[in-house]
C-alpha cells in the first residue's frame, strides 16, 4: 500500500493531481471550523521531519513509473494537515522536480510563510496555494481557529512577504461558509488583505465534503455572487470537482480506495463511479470490503454519504 502518494484525484483547481502527503493524520496548527478532515486534535505547531524523506522519495518514483504521459496534471503537496510542518518539504520539492518535468503545486494554509525557511522551501514550486478566509483577527479566530503561536499579523505579514519574493503562481483561496464570511463587510475586510498580497489568482471555494461542524454550509448563490463582485477580477469560483478517481492500476483496490479517502473525503457517488470499470461482483465484493474494514467511517453531510478515513475526527460519527 502506497502510505504517502494517492491518487491521481480530480482537483477542482489541478485537474488530475498526484497527491504526496507529508505528515500524519491530522498534522495541523489550524482547526477550521470546514475541514474535510475532521477537527484537529490536538493542535500542532513544531516543525519536524514526522515521515523518512526517502520513503515518500520511493513511492513517488514508483507512482510516476505506473502512470504514462498525460496522466498527472499536477504533482501536488497536500497533506493529512499542514505540509509545511514537515522540515524537509523544501528538499522533497526539488527532488520532485529533478524527476519529472510535471508541475510542482503545494496546497497549504500559509500559516508558516513568515519563516524564512518555509518562503525558501516554497519558493521551488510552480504554484502555491494558500488559504485566506478572514479579513479581521476576530473572524480568523472563529473560522480558522489557529494554534496560538499564528497571531493574524503574522499570518498576513507571512502572506505578503513571500508575494514579494515568489516568481511562481500565487493561487489564493477563500473558503466560503454561509453567515460567515459571506456577507458584503466580511468580504471586503478579505478583500482589503488581497490588496496586500496581490495574488496572480483568487479561488472561491465552497464546502462541498463533509465540514468539521455540522453547522457549517455553503453560501447561498448570493452570497458567492457577491463573493466575486467584491474580491475582483481575478476572482473564479473553483466549482465542485465531482470526477473519477483513478484506482485501475492499484494492486489493492481496497486499499488504494483507503489511501485516498484518509485524505480526501469521496461521496458514496464518486466511489460508484470510480469503481464502475470494474464488473459487478467484483464491485460488490470491494464494496463489502470497505464496509468491514476498521480504517473507513461514512460521515452525513448535506443529505449525502461520504467516506472517510477512520481517524478523522468528526463529533457526531460513530467512531468517536
Amino acid at each position: 500500500m502506497m502510505q504517502y502518494v494517492f491518487g491521481p484525484v480530480p482537483s477542482r483547481r489541478l485537474g488530475q493531481s498526484l497527491g504526496i502527503d507529508t505528515i500524519p493524520l491530522k498534522t495541523c496548527n489550524w482547526n477550521c471550523v470546514y475541514c474535510q478532515l475532521g477537527r484537529t486534535k490536538p493542535l500542532c505547531n513544531q516543525r519536524k521531519d514526522y515521515i523518512p524523506i526517502h520513503e515518500i522519495l520511493a513511492q513517488i518514483k514508483t507512482a510516476l513509473k505506473r502512470h504514462t504521459a498525460g496522466e498527472i496534471d499536477w504533482i501536488t503537496f497536500v497533506g493529512s494537515g499542514e505540509p509545511t510542518l514537515h522540515a524537509g518539504i523544501g528538499y522533497l520539492i526539488k527532488e520532485v522536480r529533478s524527476l519529472t518535468n510535471i508541475p510542482v503545486a503545494v496546497i497549504t494554509n500559509g500559516s508558516l510563510l513568515f519563516l524564512k525557511s518555509v518562503r525558501d522551501a516554497l519558493r521551488q514550486a510552480d504554484a502555491v496555494l494558500p488559504g485566506l478566509d478572514a479579513g479581521t483577527p476576530e473572524l480568523y479566530k472563529k473560522l480558522n481557529r489557529p494554534h496560538p503561536d499564528i497571531t493574524f499579523d503574522r499570518y498576513i505579514g507571512g502572506l505578503v512577504e513571500f508575494r514579494q519574493e515568489y516568481r511562481g503562481k500565487l493561487w489564493v483561496e477563500v473558503m466560503l461558509v454561509k453567515d460567515l464570511n459571506d456577507t458584503a463587510k466580511a468580504l471586503e475586510r478579505i478583500a482589503c488583505q488581497i490588496e496586500k498580497i496581490r495574488p496572480d489568482k483568487i479561488h472561491i471555494g465552497l464546502p462541498t465534503r463533509p465540514p468539521a461542524e455540522k453547522w457549517v454550509f455553503p453560501p447561498t448563490e448570493e452570497g458567492v455572487l457577491r463573493a466575486i463582485e467584491i474580491l475582483g477580477n481575478v476572482a473564479e469560483v473553483a466549482s465542485p470537482l465531482e470526477g473519477k478517481f483513478d484506482i485501475r492500476e492499484a494492486d489493492n483496490i481496497v486499499d488504494a480506495i483507503l489511501a485516498i479517502i484518509i485524505r480526501h473525503p469521496m461521496s458514496e457517488e464518486q466511489l460508484l463511479e470510480s469503481l464502475a470499470d470494474f464488473p459487478e461482483e467484483k464491485q460488490a465484493e470491494i464494496l463489502e470490503n470497505l464496509q468491514a474494514s476498521p480504517h473507513a467511517q461514512v460521515i452525513q453531510r448535506y443529505g449525502r454519504r461520504f467516506w472517510c478515513g477512520d481517524l478523522a475526527f468528526f463529533p457526531d460519527s460513530k467512531n468517536h
